[in-house]
């Protein structure tokens, strides 16, 4: 096992090298890989069957990024060798084959560190599944409605781009346009995975329609993304603990709607966890919704004080998913999004409006893996 360390290879420009969070947790894996084999080497560890399979389960998971690691390791070493050998070698022969190879080096270098920045990102359990995503006007009163509604058409129009299906759940729209609330499921591959970075208060800047002095007002919407869970995921929920309403629907949706009591709303009165559903057409089907909805609420809260327990050291690029954190900003007058979790602005505000919003997912996708 190679033990040694990049970080005397810093002359190099490297998003690797001249990272040293992600060398460290590099070096970490590698240590930690030595260890585990140490022990499967241990004749005492074979007597404990469940600490074998445990070993063996995280020896299996670092196994990759070890590999990597330690072929990125020797290609550095490679690389100082060869440019060394350029600076000094006076045959000219000799020094067009170094510089040769040098070229092929790096071209690999650029590969590795692909490949090494991927293998760092968490792979969330969660992220194959389908979503809920919530859109709730905040600060701003109407104008954070008719913003809400804006945030709404955004992320349709990512859907339908990625072939996504969109089923309403809940809305409650405004008086002067846009929405109070709505709520929205989305069918699809990998849309929890795709989207869950985009849970957060979102903030916009920009001139109202009714403002006579041209005045730029400030208001914000929050949006929170929760994976549809599977059946294997379902968490114990006691009857006894659950509260349900039913109320008649208001809103947009014909005559039906408004002559029965078919709107459900649950509250999990031990976390105040509350859900609803108002769009289907039966009181039964808003139930079976609403009742989804808080499945995926109560387990993400549940993985969230897991997460806490056993690695309070750690916090992500993107944060807690609170709604209470301001993740990104608007600016109409000048143009601009900037998403402040990775110090990103984008001078295309109209164009990401238009569900063009890979270029943001793909940067918060990329910096996770190195925070």
């Amino acid at each position: 096992m190679n033990q040694k360390s990049l970080k005397d290879l810093k002359h190099l420009t490297s998003e690797i090298v001249n990272n040293p969070k992600l060398i460290n947790k590099l070096d970490e894996i590698r240590i930690r890989y030595a260890e585990i084999t140490e022990k499967l080497e241990n004749p005492e560890t074979y007597k404990d069957h469940k600490l074998l399979e445990k070993l063996n389960k995280e020896r299996s998971k670092l196994e990759k990024p070890v590999k990597y690691f330690l072929d990125f390791q020797k290609l550095v070493e490679q690389i100082k060798e060869t440019e060394h050998l350029i600076s000094t070698e006076e045959d000219k022969t000799l020094k067009i084959i170094a510089e040769d190879d040098l070229e092929e080096f790096s071209k690999k270098r650029v590969e590795l560190e692909s490949i090494l920045l991927e293998l760092m990102i968490e792979k969330d359990p969660n992220d194959s599944k389908d979503a809920f995503l919530e859109i709730r006007a905040g600060t701003g009163g109407d104008e954070a409605a008719i913003f809400t509604g804006d945030l709404y058409k955004m992320y349709f129009k990512f859907s339908e781009k990625n072939s996504w299906k969109v089923e309403l759940i809940n809305s409650t729209e405004s008086d002067h346009g846009g929405y109070k609330e709505i709520i929205i499921k989305i069918i699809g591959n990998e849309v929890y995975g795709t989207l869950k970075f985009e849970s957060g208060t979102h903030r916009v800047q920009r001139v109202p329609e009714t403002e006579t002095q041209g005045r730029v007002h400030t208001s914000a919407s929050t949006v929170a993304v929760l994976p549809l869970i599977d059946e294997i995921d379902q968490i114990d929920i006691n009857a006894s603990d659950l509260r349900i309403d039913t109320y008649r629907a208001s809103g947009a949706g014909g005559q039906h709607v408004n002559k029965t009591d078919s709107a459900v709303r649950i509250t999990h009165i031990p976390t105040g966890t509350v859900s609803e559903c108002q769009d289907g057409r039966s009181q039964h089907k808003n139930k079976a919704q609403a009742m989804s909805i808080l499945h995926s609420k109560l387990l993400m809260h549940e993985q969230e004080q897991q997460r806490k327990e056993t690695a309070e050291e750690r916090k992500t690029l993107v944060g807690s998913g609170d709604r209470s954190e301001r993740i990104r900003t608007y600016n109409f007058p000048q143009g601009r999004i900037t998403d402040h979790r990775i110090n990103l602005t984008l001078y295309k505000l109209e164009n990401i409006l238009e569900g063009n919003i890979e270029p943001l997912i793909e940067e918060l996708k990329k910096h996770q893996s190195v925070k």
